[in-house]
């Protein structure tokens, strides 16, 4: 059995998505009505493309490369903002990612958030986070991010040894990662989180686990753990890097029983959080919907999630896929009728609300399931059941919290579907076996289409 069969960040995956006609944003913005709504930017350029990546991101780009585009994210900006205004829309989390949005220049960063800040409003206490990487991390950026609020800050590390970041094709070295570690953490921001990479070809369980007890060394306090992928046209897939996954998955069982025994509460496959002292953070994690969450996205490259309506500009992986739809972005006058995305069915909402919970603790609540879709979950997931046989899954006590105008107070208690941590471990086994069958035919559709040595296959993915 191979435990990596795809990453489940999301549902559908955004290679399942297709052109749409006579869809106005219009149609949909009372659902950003009110509060508790989130707020993307996406930043698509770095420093070089490491070998794994497969994400929407290009290379050697000039500051003038850059300001062009925010002249693009303000016009959107501006345009989202009126009309979302009649609504008193707020946002509750504010997200700038990558890319690297740390390449941008201070002067650049200052005006991202001022444009933002007069477009949107942001609730009191949203959380505002933002990732860099160990190259772009400097004093005076970091203080910037102070000022502007920024409660969050992740920064991709992936290894403090040069020999497996050479091997990814990482653009720093570990004594750099360590200069800009110690530099953040000295900036007092309310929550360092930092990336590692496990299933490097000449990685040992040994040489992750020093890596990652530096990390818990410098006080950060959230790790996230991921396996090496590499697919989708990434530059290590070129060069015929394959994972071993049996060695990963062993990778994977030693560091996630390290990081528990040394304090860190395990969320998910991937995201480790320190406990606090205080207790902040002790004991389980608590329950909150995330199924029908709404968020939208600024720039190209991210995507939005407005009820049954999910979109962004079209996947892509490669320099020139990624530069023609970012100068397609940039000479956009209307951002207010969307092109591609999905119109889900009652039936895939279903399936994308049992992924997002069940891969992260403390679970599905059958008695919420039930609640919002009039039909239990053993029956419309029956292979729940095989999972409980096998081990994977289990029954656990826990509350399910309630949200009210002054914030989130704890409702009554509920049983819950909780992986064990067995099935934590096979979440990129079992998640995609919830995958409808119509979302995978357009999956394997795009991987159809798709060249491996870097492009499109013409006269193949036209239809895409």
């Amino acid at each position: 059995m191979n435990p990596y069969v795809q990453y489940m960040y999301s549902y559908p995956h955004k290679t399942a998505y297709r052109p749409l006609e006579g869809v106005d944003l219009q149609e949909y913005v009372e659902l950003l009505a009110g509060k508790s709504h989130g707020l993307y930017l996406h930043v698509p350029f770095c420093q070089g493309k490491c070998g794994y990546c497969n994400l929407f991101s290009v290379t050697g780009q000039s500051g003038e490369d850059m300001e062009r585009y925010l002249d693009a994210v303000e016009r959107q900006s501006r345009q989202y903002g009126k009309l979302l205004k009649p609504y008193g829309s707020e946002f509750s989390e504010f997200t700038i990612g990558g890319g690297t949005p740390l390449l941008l220049s201070e002067k650049q960063l200052g005006r991202m958030f001022a444009l933002v800040k007069d477009c949107f409003v942001l609730e009191e206490r949203a959380e505002i986070g933002i990732e860099t990487a160990p190259n772009q991390t400097n004093r005076g950026k970091l203080e910037l991010l102070k000022r502007e609020g920024v409660s969050r800050v992740s920064m991709g590390i992936q290894s403090f040894s040069d020999e497996e970041l050479r091997t990814l094709r990482r653009g720093h070295r570990a004594k750099r990662a360590r200069e800009a570690l110690q530099m953040l953490m000295s900036v007092g921001f309310s929550c360092v989180n930092v990336d590692f990479i496990y299933g490097i070809p000449g990685q040992t369980v040994d040489s992750l686990q020093v890596s990652l007890k530096e990390a818990a060394g410098f006080g950060v306090d959230e790790i996230f753990l991921y396996p090496l992928y590499v697919k989708h046209g990434a530059g290590l897939v070129r060069e015929g890097v394959v994972p071993d996954p049996e060695y990963a998955y062993l990778q994977y069982r030693e560091m996630s029983e390290y990081l528990r025994s040394e304090g860190f509460r395990q969320d998910s496959m991937r995201r480790f959080v320190r406990v606090k002292r205080n207790g902040r953070q002790g004991g389980k994690r608590p329950f909150s919907e995330c199924g029908f969450g709404t968020s939208l996205a600024l720039g190209c490259g991210g995507r939005s999630y407005m009820g049954s309506l999910h979109f962004c500009t079209p996947y892509a992986v490669t320099q020139e896929t990624c530069l023609a739809q970012i100068r397609d972005f940039e000479t956009r006058d209307d951002f207010l009728q969307v092109s591609h995305g999905m119109l889900l069915s009652e039936e895939e909402m279903r399936r994308r609300y049992v992924i997002r919970h069940l891969l992260i603790r403390p679970g599905i609540a059958p008695g919420r399931y039930e609640a919002l879709f009039h039909s239990s979950v053993w029956e419309d997931f029956p292979a729940l059941r095989d999972w409980m046989s096998a081990g994977w899954l289990e029954e656990s006590a826990g509350i399910v919290q309630e949200q009210h105008e002054e914030g989130w107070t704890n409702g009554k208690p509920e049983c819950f579907l909780t992986l064990t941590e067995e099935g934590m471990g096979l979440s990129d086994y079992l998640g995609p076996m919830l995958v409808s069958e119509a979302v995978w035919g357009k999956m394997k559709e795009w991987e159809a289409v798709y060249e491996p040595g870097g492009g499109f296959i013409p006269g193949k993915s036209e239809k895409l």
